[in-house]
């Protein structure tokens, strides 16, 4: 079957809700392991990670941090209006957007958009101890999105108001509230670079002690960026997968992340499916590059269906393509390479750097459970029965798997 005519429903599986951890555990690394090894079944506990993993390879982590992305206002009314941050617009670099120091403009979602029909909306708080006043104003729709502009006074970071004013997005199949140890736990120890609206949950496990680990395996550690975008939980709603657009994601690769990929022969594990979306994407940037060297980073975009258009061409290898992709990056003396994906990942493609993966238990019916099927060659059944069986927490805050087809 083309990969476009996939019915979603042969993806579908019962997710008991109590089956949904609503919490993570105390001690992130003694969540539950499933370990899948070329077709075996068994489990473990995180902390013994490493005992499955291959000396002398390449880990990758996606190092994006999650920001407080919900902003609440209230109208003069009382009526509440939510405003959800999804991705910058002006400026549009993450970096010069949470430095900004005055205005800014944000694509985003509005919550209860039909109480606030036009005006601005204000609200004060106290940023490290100054008085500020910050007021939204719409300015136009794009798609589903709508474009909202900030200002404020007293010159601080637009990072320190979201600090301070916004509200950290956990999941919404959690049912609940927002808790003050989720800014501490929905966050992986090793994230640092701010812009995701939601976390990458299969580094959710890691510990400093198992890094540690990692490292004293012998392991190569690398990261990438990847903000996580709102469309990470947007559901499939067409019959088949052809009829699903998949939402639009920036990445951040450095030059020495493309030197390791050649270093390890264009081999690594993929800690989550962002750092899987990435990775796999920058063998189709480096195809752009082999056959354009003179093409613009802004063309590098991968969009959705562009894998399954490759599939009758001459095949290119993996080190050859990320061998292009640094080539043109050292010929425009670039250190971090900045792009997007959009690229879907499902039964029919194939897999070009990851060879293995980490991940956590995902929807039902889910363009994630749609890449893990690809990756195991169509075995997630077996997987999932597994896990079901057996006692395995679903979901963000769920227990993981080590994947190796």
């Amino acid at each position: 079957m083309e990969t476009k005519q996939i019915h979603i429903s042969d993806y579908n599986y019962p997710l008991p809700d109590d089956r949904i951890a609503k919490y993570p555990l105390a001690q992130r690394d003694q969540s539950k392991l499933l370990v899948y090894h070329h077709g075996e079944v068994s489990q473990d506990r995180f902390c013994n990670l490493t005992k499955y993993l291959p000396q002398h390879a390449l880990m990758v982590f996606n190092n994006t941090r999650v920001i407080q992305a919900r902003m609440h206002f209230h109208k003069s009314t009382g009526a509440l209006i939510e405003i959800f941050l999804l991705e910058p617009a002006v400026p549009a670099d993450y970096e010069q957007m949470f430095q900004t120091q005055a205005s800014c403009s944000w694509l985003c979602l509005v919550g209860n958009l039909k109480k606030w029909k036009s005006g601005p909306l204000s609200r004060t708080v106290i940023v490290k101890g100054q008085s500020v006043t910050v007021t939204a104003c719409r300015q136009g729709e794009q798609g589903t999105s709508h474009l909202v502009e900030f200002r404020w006074t007293a010159g601080v970071p637009f990072a320190d108001i979201i600090d301070v004013m916004g509200e950290l997005p956990i999941p919404p199949y959690l049912n609940r509230a927002t808790e003050e140890s989720d800014k501490t736990t929905y966050q992986t120890v090793y994230s640092k670079i701010k812009g995701s609206v939601a976390a990458p949950t299969a580094g959710l496990h890691f510990t400093p002690e198992v890094l540690s680990a990692v490292d004293n395996h012998g392991i190569d550690r690398e990261e990438l960026t990847l903000h996580v975008g709102a469309g990470t939980f947007r559901p499939v709603k067409s019959t088949d997968i052809g009829g699903h657009t998949m939402h639009t994601e920036y990445v951040a690769v450095r030059r020495q992340t493309l030197q390791k990929l050649l270093d390890h022969h264009c081999q690594a594990i993929a800690v989550g499916t962002t750092s899987v979306r990435t990775l796999e994407s920058l063998y189709y940037m480096g195809l752009k590059t082999l056959r354009n060297p003179d093409i613009d980073e802004a063309s590098l975009h991968v969009s959705q269906w562009e894998p399954y258009e490759e599939s009758g061409a001459e095949p290119v290898a993996s080190a050859d393509a990320i061998r292009a992709l640094l080539e043109w990056m050292d010929h425009r003396q670039m250190t971090v390479l900045h792009s997007s994906t959009q690229i879907i990942i499902a039964p029919g493609y194939e897999y070009k750097i990851v060879k293995m993966l980490i991940t956590n238990f995902h929807q039902p019916q889910s363009t994630l459970l749609l890449l893990v099927s690809a990756f195991v060659h169509g075995d997630w059944h077996r997987i999932y029965d597994y896990a079901l069986d057996n006692g395995f927490r679903f979901l963000s805050y769920g227990d993981s798997s080590l994947l190796i087809p």
